[in-house]
């Protein structure tokens, strides 16, 4: 007997609404499947079976995230095919930067009210970072709780887990006055200091609607561009060169991350004349009348990832890096210094 409850449906949950939404998104699922997936979805547990050709001690590494309240732009906007890329970006780029491979990832999908074909487009959204990160899907959970969320909004969260030798692990404290700050250029905002940019910008459909001629799009398409996922790019400049330190520009923008790969007495001095800043982030300091200190601490101010080399492998680094499809430039030094973050 196929399984159906009436009174748990007048309580607001309808189960057969997960049962197509679980038959439209794998068709997206099937696109990230790797050698290693030993199931499909529907089971209690996502099978997986790592390729450890070469790994001699295998560590593995795992990240999660959420999207965060960038989810109230794609509400407004009613776009909901893009923002799994960030669910999935902000779990695999934390975990490349201890130099690991993501293997495979899960969701986790909060709806007020179950509508399969926008719970597709969200896994679809999903399949696409996993793909462009090389990672399987390899399981999730839909959960409809009615009275807990709005009907017409949800909560996108995830996790990965990675591989790396443990011979391989960066070693940040080998870092030293004089290696370069590579600087990785990001998308856009990605998915951090949206409580900072809706209250800026007031945000509704009118405000998300309006051209920006700086940006070359709506306020809204700007807002909605994905995380930009760096693992490919990263994993090449690893198999050639020694990376000291990588790490991701999140939520605390430079002022927090930078100093979370650096060890005790070396500092990042930046000028911020060499920051190659998005007009996204001009906007947001002048429209909010922002404080540059607060930019820094907040956004990621075109930056998306920087990288530690030394300076005589800086040039290589970023050479390998343009090829492998990152915008990548050299953005400053390490000093000898307690400060974390000099931008000057």
């Amino acid at each position: 007997m196929k399984s159906f409850s009436e009174s748990y449906k007048n309580a607001g949950v309808d189960v057969t609404a997960g049962y197509k939404a679980v038959e439209l998104m794998k068709e997206h699922v099937k696109r990230t499947s790797t050698k290693g997936v030993l199931s499909g979805i529907g089971g209690f547990g996502g099978l997986f079976e790592p390729d450890l050709t070469g790994i001699k001690k295998p560590v593995f590494v795992s990240g999660t995230d959420g999207v965060g309240t960038k989810l109230k732009i794609a509400f407004l906007m009613d776009k909901h095919n893009t923002i799994g890329i960030d669910c999935v970006a902000m779990c695999v780029n934390d975990i490349i930067c201890c130099g690991a491979k993501p293997q495979f990832f899960l969701d986790y999908i909060a709806v007020g009210k179950n509508y399969p074909e926008r719970v597709a487009e969200i896994v679809s959204g999903i399949a696409d970072g996993c793909v462009q990160s090389d990672c399987a899907l390899v399981g999730g959970e839909t959960a409809e709780m009615p009275g807990f969320y709005p009907v017409d909004e949800y909560d996108v969260a995830g996790f990965s887990v990675g591989v790396v030798d443990k011979d391989k692990i960066l070693k940040p404290d080998t870092q030293k006055p004089g290696d370069i700050l590579i600087g990785i250029k990001s998308s856009g905002v990605h998915s951090n200091g949206f409580s900072l940019v809706r209250k800026v910008f007031t945000v509704n459909e009118q405000t998300l609607a309006r051209h920006y001629s700086e940006l070359g799009s709506t306020l809204g398409d700007c807002l909605l561009t994905p995380t930009k996922i760096y693992v490919k790019p990263i994993l090449t400049l690893l198999e050639k060169i020694n990376v000291k330190a990588i790490s991701h520009i999140t939520g605390g923008g430079f002022y927090e991350n930078i100093p979370r790969s650096l060890p005790d007495g070396i500092s990042a001095k930046i000028s911020k004349n060499d920051v190659q800043i998005l007009p996204i982030f001009d906007l947001i300091a002048q429209t909010g009348n922002i404080p540059e200190r607060d930019m820094f601490n907040t956004f990621n101010m075109g930056v998306g990832m920087t990288v530690a080399v030394d300076k005589n492998e800086a040039d290589k680094a970023v050479e390998i890096l343009n090829t492998a499809g990152a915008e990548a430039y050299i953005l400053g030094e390490l000093v000898e210094s307690d400060d974390g973050v000099i931008i000057c």
